[in-house]
């Protein structure tokens, strides 16, 4: 049965990964996806332009709709945001990542991550939560050098209205599994 909001896919694995993010709106999300495979990352043209509130973990099947009704109740619990996506960042020396920034939003960020990771699917970090948008990931020096150049002026600004909850399984695609809209 498809909610709405949610968009039709293939039945999960197993052990299915999900991840849950805020979507970069067009004509930016698309943009900053055709960059990403631009600098060498092919697997970005199955990765939506986001900002992560959980990061890829593996569940239980049994798992995702508890992991859905909680993420109702966030969204339900968080109002809509203004966000301006400006100018780049990294991550190096400690990860090969080249992002754009975040430059309002990010207490509204910091509080939906700290509500999605606070339900029933647990995720501990690898390193302290920082919303960013990707644009380089695990590639050469010189070209996260020429990413972060390319994008040091950029910028766009948008409201977040929904969340999704993305969905993997296993063939390196993320299908929205259902989007969340956030209180007005």
């Amino acid at each position: 049965m498809t909610r709405p909001g949610q968009v039709d896919s293939p039945a999960p694995t197993a052990s299915p990964v999900v991840g849950v993010a805020l979507p970069v709106p067009e004509p930016w999300g698309g943009y900053l996806q055709q960059l990403r495979v631009a600098y060498g990352e092919d697997r970005a043209q199955h990765i939506p332009t986001h900002i992560t509130l959980m990061p890829p973990t593996p569940v239980a099947a049994d798992q995702v709709e508890p992991l859905r009704r909680h993420l109702a109740e966030v969204a339900a619990g968080h109002a809509r945001f203004e966000v301006l996506l400006r100018g780049t960042g990294t991550f190096r020396p400690v990860s090969d990542v080249v992002y754009v920034q975040v430059a309002q939003g990010v207490s509204s960020c910091e509080r939906l991550e700290r509500a999605v990771r606070g339900g029933p699917v647990s995720r501990d970090l690898e390193f302290p939560y920082h919303p960013h948008v990707t644009v380089a990931h695990d590639r050469p020096g010189h070209v996260l050098d020429r990413a972060f150049s390319d994008l040091e002026a950029f910028t766009c600004a948008f409201t977040a209205a929904a969340f999704r909850l993305y969905l993997h399984t296993g063939d390196g695609v993320w299908r929205v599994e259902e989007e969340f809209t956030l209180s007005e």
